[in-house]
């Protein structure tokens, strides 16, 4: 009789050096179901993933696939065997068209070894129409966003005809709508007889659309529930092992000084020959939390890379502190107190081959404290990053020596944050600060967000989750296709109103847009 199990994980163990990542895990997937993978960042979950999908080996424990041992010792085995995965930070060729990545691996040749595209763009626009992805074939991967890139590793597998399907942290990067959608794609796959393995730290999303859910904590399992039997409080305390507070305490603000002036603020588009930034002005002053809420892709990143000094502007002012810094270089705005979290930790966060605790000083290695006569001050270097991965709860194999690539996307987070933050900037630009992150960080990082606040600091927030622009921020402005359309109260807006803002069919002065 076949098994009623499409995969079957069973007491597998995958070791690090100086940690145990998978401790003796089992994990069943039923054929047609959505499985949810719960857990904190560095729970294990991405390494059970990569051990399924042959990234890893494990040290103990088997792999069945309809009830049959098999060995997965690479991905093309993986694909071979009908898994594929959408991974947490894709896999993409950034100077490739999407179509171009999509069969990479697997291109359709003719007569002579020639590649034949055409066969296969119709099949991607097909399978695009099908699932309602909505990919333009011939846009470049470094033009489109990251919603986009996402939809492009899940055509991927589609068009390899992968029946498990792994989503590693899928709805990260991902704005209110497109997770929607993103849920309903799911479904639709899971109606097709697709088996999905759904990695998540995000509760709502699981309780939406998951069959069932294996909580894994510190690399342990602790077991696995009918999610239409539990509630959000009883999966979050299997998780973290507490009770957590989903809403964010905080008292009034009480704006002081502008901190950050930004006049008539414009910025060049790299996709298209329209500007991405048109004439924004806004004021940031100390104490308060001015958050930009729009769907992504409406200027928000051109936004904070012409605040933050990473692309020039067209036009426009930038005063902070009073000191103007329309052209000032990277470091110049930060001796100025800025801080930048920034939206892609990979690319503009972190230097993934150093270790933890030199890029930890990435900013501040020229002070005194940390350089003498040119030479740096590795004690000292290694003693405030001690400090700060204490204080901020950061999770890896070997402490400050850690190299940030082995790190999980989550510790890789809350040591950017620890940096940002921990070098008293009088504005912290805090771009999608808590992108997955679970419900136990998330809680931490706004907590200190507030505490910034309640310090007198300015902080302008940039991000894609409806329910933390809501509860975090002080004012909300929705931009959209590269203006500031709306400022509304958090505590006088909701998520429907703000949604008419966000997709340009409604804007402050009255003005209906058709």
């Amino acid at each position: 009789m076949a098994s009623e199990y499409a995969i079957e994980m069973l007491n597998i163990t995958k070791r690090f050096p100086g940690i145990i990542a998978n401790d003796n895990i089992t994990l069943q997937l039923r054929r047609g179901e959505i499985h949810a993978l719960l857990g904190e960042n560095g729970a294990g979950k991405s390494t059970l993933m990569s051990v399924l999908f042959g990234l890893y080996q494990p040290e103990e424990g088997i792999i069945k696939k309809d009830g049959q041992v098999v060995k997965i010792n690479d991905p093309n085995d993986a694909n071979a065997l009908g898994i594929g995965m959408v991974h947490q930070h894709f896999k993409l060729v950034e100077c490739f068209t999407v179509l171009d990545n999509i069969i990479l691996g697997v291109e359709p040749t003719g007569k002579f070894g020639l590649l034949q595209k055409e066969d296969a763009r119709r099949r991607v626009i097909e399978l695009s129409e099908k699932y309602g992805l909505h990919v333009d074939p011939d846009a470049k991967i470094s033009d489109i966003t990251v919603g986009m890139q996402q939809r492009t590793e899940i055509l991927k597998m589609l068009y390899r005809d992968n029946e498990i399907l792994i989503f590693d942290e899928p709805t990260a990067v991902l704005t209110p709508q497109e997770i929607d959608e993103l849920m309903q794609i799911m479904r639709n796959l899971r109606a097709e007889g697709k088996s999905i393995l759904f990695i998540s730290h995000k509760l709502a999303e699981i309780m939406a659309v998951a069959d069932r859910c294996s909580v894994l904590r510190k690399g342990k399992y602790i077991g696995t529930v009918n999610t239409a039997d539990v509630t959000m409080e009883d999966l979050s305390a299997m998780m973290v092992g507490r009770n957590v507070n989903f809403h964010v305490e905080k008292k009034p603000c009480h704006p002081g000084d502008v901190i950050l002036h930004v006049e008539n603020m414009t910025v060049a588009s790299r996709v298209h020959k329209n500007n991405a930034v048109k004439g924004v002005s806004l004021d940031v002053h100390a104490g308060e939390i001015v958050c930009i809420a729009g769907i992504d892709g409406n200027g928000q990143t051109e936004f904070v890379y012409g605040l933050t000094g990473l692309e020039p502007l067209v036009s426009g002012k930038i005063v902070l502190n009073g000191k103007d810094i329309t052209n000032a270089p990277i470091r110049e705005r930060s001796i100025s107190g800025m801080s930048h979290i920034p939206e892609d930790r990979h690319k503009h966060g972190l230097v993934l081959d150093y270790s933890l605790e030199d890029d930890i000083v990435l900013q501040r290695y020229f002070e005194s404290d940390f350089t003498r006569h040119g030479f740096l001050r590795r004690p000292n270097i290694r003693s405030y990053a001690e400090k700060l991965i204490d204080q901020y709860d950061i999770r890896s194999g070997q402490g400050p020596v850690t190299m940030a690539r082995s790190m999980s996307g989550g510790n890789q987070q809350k040591a950017i944050i620890a940096r940002e933050i921990d070098k008293n900037p009088s504005l912290l630009v805090a771009v999608q600060p808590t992108r997955g992150l679970d419900v136990g960080a998330i809680e931490y990082i706004h907590r200190q967000i507030v505490a910034q606040r309640d310090a007198g600091k300015a902080v302008l927030l940039v991000s894609l989750e409806m329910d933390e622009v809501l509860d975090v921020s002080d004012r909300i402005l929705v931009m959209y296709e590269g203006e500031i359309v709306g400022e509304l109260d958090p505590k006088k807006t909701n998520p429907e109103e703000m949604g008419l803002y966000m997709a340009g069919a409604k804007r402050d002065g009255g003005k209906k847009e058709a």
